[in-house]
């Protein structure tokens, strides 16, 4: 999987910005909320306004939502905009 025509690669969602910050750091290719080089999703976008947004940039969201099993509306739209998304989240025992 290559970048994107604007080598971009991931867009990592509020649920993991501080995630998200260091690896755009490290990397050229990540973006975040409010990151300068995706002026279109600034700072508390909701799901729904960003999601087709960084579909059309063919991203790889990263998410750590920790309840998105239980959001079934919201899995939904990730499906429905055709995102792909590594989820971080992991069930405490």
């Amino acid at each position: 999987m290559g970048a994107g025509p604007t080598g971009l690669r991931w867009f990592v969602d509020e649920t993991s910005m501080g995630l998200g910050k260091m690896l755009a750091i490290a990397r050229e290719d990540v973006v975040h909320p409010g990151h300068y080089d995706l002026p279109s999703v600034p700072t508390g976008t909701i799901d729904t306004v960003w999601m087709p947004i960084v579909a059309a940039m063919d991203l790889v969201v990263i998410s750590r939502d920790k309840r998105i099993r239980t959001k079934p509306a919201e899995l939904a739209a990730f499906r429905a905009a055709g995102l792909r998304v590594f989820w971080i989240a992991a069930r405490r025992t």
